[in-house]
């Protein structure tokens, strides 16, 4: 066999209390697409990272084309022609996307910026990429699904050799996918070598010639050939069990109502919008990118302002002008966005647990620190939550631990409705399982859940009733019973 144009050769690499990886070694061929894929935390992530520079490895080699290399930082690595596309963006919110796609090499004559080839340049890319966004707009202002798809322009436009992609598609709908995946193939023909992360399995089938499983920072198996394998097989080595249910749904008698939404407007919304979720009850809201969704939820937590209407908890109206009141009444709020919009990222594992019931512990301004140590040590526990300690800083966590540390923070105050926005975005198959079961035990307390959903098998796997949302309005309810794959998508595709 030829020898790959990739190689990792027994890579070693640890952080304080925790081995990331242990002698991983595989191969990457010329034109083709590589997939890794592991539980988070597996070690993906990090391999990456000294891949493209951001860490040194701690022992072993990595060869291109035969030559060993050990890139000091980002920018060795993209003058080797390294391009890492990360799940979490590493975009200026305040700059242009044409600035964010040419950030280091803009055009420019005696340091004043040609914006006529700026603009130009920016626009056949993303012509190229079938995006249709104002190379002028801020990217602070575009939804994420087109901050990623920038994202992965501006990778494109450095004409890296080597391109990896981490968790690509997890804030795109079927439409970017299949742009995405039409790219993929055309940069495997013309020679590229790609790595592909993601825990969606059926997109591994679909784009990938050869998968690594990673476990606990070692490499289980490598596979060359997937016509031996399928979706059980890989699963089983990730996570070293079988998961034969992955939603742990299980029905339930519902009480009373727990939210009532009459006539909300606002931004996102093109008609007023009309909710129910029953104590007990999981509502999955569908819909395509741009279709509501998360304007709806942000409208009724208080965290966008409405124009008009009325929002009861539990027959109590009146306390979600603005999110602290919408958590005083008990309505909290998981957002898509958790590294912007939910964590503390320098914070630790303890603080970012307690920070919203802190104000209920404490007492004359002086921290419950004995209290604060026991309820994060509760739910590191309780919820499994893989960190070092509760002083462990929650940058540092993946990103299914991460969002257990928001759910935690939640759990750890008094709760009667439940919002999660796309939950398992960037999640392993492992960690989801965790997930689902969280979601179905705080139903089965009688709490109202209401879950934001791209992934269609997420939305029917876990849902006892769907609200189907187009175009900012919503357009249908479905039972769990009559929801298929195929009603969800005619109802949220636009009309002719």
């Amino acid at each position: 066999m030829d020898q790959a144009y990739l190689e990792f050769d027994s890579i070693h690499k640890s952080f304080p209390g925790v081995r990331a990886l242990n002698n991983v070694s595989f191969g990457v061929n010329e034109g083709s697409v590589h997939a890794l894929i592991g539980e988070n935390g597996a070690g993906k992530s990090t391999l990456l990272n000294i891949l493209s520079g951001v860490y040194n490895m701690d022992s072993g080699a990595i060869r291109i084309n035969g030559e060993s290399v050990c890139f000091r930082d980002t920018h060795e690595a993209i003058a080797a022609g390294v391009a890492v596309i990360y799940q979490e963006l590493h975009l200026v919110p305040e700059m242009s996307v044409a600035e964010n796609l040419m950030l280091g090499h803009l055009p420019n004559r005696f340091g004043v910026i040609n914006g006529k080839e700026l603009r130009d340049a920016v626009l056949k890319e993303l012509a190229f990429l079938g995006e249709d966004i104002d190379p002028s707009a801020k990217v602070g202002s575009l939804p994420i699904a087109q901050r990623q798809m920038i994202e992965i322009a501006k990778a494109l436009m450095r004409d890296a050799k080597i391109i990896a992609f981490d968790e690509p598609t997890s804030s795109l709908a079927d439409r970017e996918v299949n742009k995405l995946f039409s790219i993929i193939r055309d940069l495997k023909k013309r020679g590229k070598i790609i790595i592909y992360v993601s825990h969606r399995l059926g997109e591994i089938f679909e784009i990938c010639d050869s998968v690594t499983v990673f476990r606990d920072g070692s490499v289980v198996e490598t596979c060359e050939d997937f016509s031996t394998v399928d979706a059980d097989y890989l699963i089983s080595h990730m996570v070293g069990r079988s998961i034969s249910d992955i939603y742990n749904y299980s029905r339930r008698t519902f009480g009373g109502t727990a939210l009532e939404v009459e006539n909300i407007t606002g931004r996102g919304l093109s008609e007023p919008a009309n909710l129910t979720v029953s104590k007990g009850e999981i509502v999955g809201i569908f819909g395509l990118v741009g279709a509501g969704r998360s304007e709806l939820m942000k409208l009724i937590y208080g965290a966008e302002k409405k124009r008009s209407g009325t929002v009861r908890i539990h027959g109590e109206s009146g306390g979600t002008d603005d999110p602290m009141s919408a958590i005083d009444s008990g309505l909290v709020f998981i957002p898509e966005d958790r590294k912007n919009d939910g964590i503390i990222p320098s914070g630790s594992v303890c603080e970012n647990i307690n920070i919203s019931v802190r104000r209920l512990k404490s007492r004359f301004g002086i921290v419950n620190q004995k209290w604060e140590t026991a309820n994060s040590e509760n739910f590191i526990g309780k919820l499994d939550i893989k960190t070092p300690s509760r002083l462990q800083a929650i940058e540092n966590l993946s990103g299914g631990n991460q969002q257990k540390v928001i759910l935690a923070r939640w759990l750890s105050g008094d709760i009667k409705v439940l919002f999660l926005d796309e939950p398992t975005r960037g999640i392993d198959v492992g960690v989801k399982s965790e997930i689902y079961a969280i979601i179905n035990q705080l139903a089965s307390g009688g709490i109202g859940v209401v879950v934001v959903s791209s992934e269609l098998p997420e939305i029917l796997g876990i849902s006892d009733r769907i609200i189907v949302m187009r175009q900012g309005t919503i357009v249908s309810s479905l039972d769990r019973e009559e929801a298929t794959e195929e009603k969800l998508l005619n109802l949220a595709l636009p009309e002719e």
